[in-house]
């Protein structure tokens, strides 16, 4: 998975340690593992007490547009042990929920699936999030 455009993220500082410690238990060569490494590695971390509440963040519960599909969606973001094949899920190691981590509402993200597909999408409204109720343990 390439992203094509990078917009600025910012990630919580529980996120990034939750995040690192499941990469550590996987293979260096996966290929969804090196991308999420790569977004990790050029986020701009914040304490999660003064996460923006407008972010993108790990079980946040977000509406976005996938403009090249002109569908709006929303969806749960997840760690891989908590992805269920629900619908209204969606796992961090998917390329969607690599590209949508940590993004502000407003923002666009493209990425590349595999087969080449482009993808564009818009960040609408971030209609649940963890660290704006002050749940910390998610």
């Amino acid at each position: 998975m390439e992203i094509t455009n990078r917009p600025a993220i910012i990630v919580s500082e529980r996120d990034l340690e939750r995040l690192e410690a499941m990469l550590a238990t996987l293979p260096d060569s996966q290929p969804s593992a090196d991308a999420l490494r790569g977004e990790l590695d050029r986020a701009r971390i914040a304490r999660s007490e003064e996460m923006p509440a407008d972010v993108v963040t790990m079980n946040s519960r977000t509406r976005f547009v996938v403009e090249t599909a002109g569908k709006e969606v929303e969806m749960t973001l997840v760690y891989p042990r908590d992805f269920t094949g629900a619908p209204s899920q969606l796992s961090v190691m998917a390329p969607a929920g690599i590209a949508v981590l940590g993004l502000t509402v407003g923002q666009h993200v493209e990425w590349v699936v595999p087969g080449g597909q482009g993808v564009r999408a818009r960040i609408v409204e971030v209609t649940y999030q963890p660290e704006r109720t002050g749940d910390y343990t998610l």
